[in-house]
């Protein structure tokens, strides 16, 4: 457990291995045992359906035009981990170069998106929100395209869930997850 969050304790917990939630005020980290990652390989799958979707150019896709508000989107849920502190905490990496939103905009508006940690050519997805069919999904995949554009070794999801299964994420035990970690940490990689 940690009172209080720090841009450079955050890279340090990345580096490790380690994420953090916030619980009722309480910030925990976490190391699961399966750890969940989607391959930035040709085992990524995108349905014929969602294929579909964005040949026709529904959402337009930005990047980092958004970061704040993209967090602010995925915090707004029943149940949530990402407090106040957390979207003060992780804006200052986005300022930094070290975090990174992915949003799908439709007639002006912002109707889904992603953010997440880059380090070196580890990715670390942290949440998704959609208010509009299909808006976070085109999201991922242009980050996927993003990510191997330039030269990112590892997209870690953390949990495995039946939405991203549904793009080939796959769980592999920590000790695996270890291993590509220290691989990606040692590559050099652009977002």
């Amino acid at each position: 457990m940690t009172k209080r969050l720090s841009p450079q304790l955050l890279i340090y917990g990345y580096a490790q291995g380690i994420f953090p939630m916030d619980e009722d005020g309480q910030i925990y980290w976490y190391d699961p045992d399966p750890r969940a990652i989607i391959p930035l390989d040709e085992r990524f799958h995108v349905s014929s359906s969602l294929q579909r979707t964005i040949r026709r150019q529904t959402f337009e896709i930005r990047f980092d035009t958004a970061f704040r508000e993209t967090m602010q989107a995925c915090s707004e849920r029943d149940e949530t981990w990402i407090s106040q502190e957390f979207i003060e905490i992780y804006s200052q990496l986005h300022a930094g170069g070290l975090a990174h939103s992915v949003e799908a905009w439709q007639d002006g508006e912002m109707v889904g998106g992603l953010y997440g940690v880059g380090l070196a050519g580890l990715f670390a997805g942290e949440s998704m929100w959609s208010k509009a069919r299909d808006a976070s999904k085109v999201a991922l995949v242009a980050l996927v395209e993003r990510l191997r554009a330039g030269g990112f070794q590892l997209l870690d999801t953390q949990f495995i869930t039946p939405h991203l299964a549904t793009f080939g994420a796959y769980e592999i035990p920590r000790a695996e997850y270890k291993q590509l970690l220290v691989k990606a940490l040692q590559c050099s990689a652009t977002f």
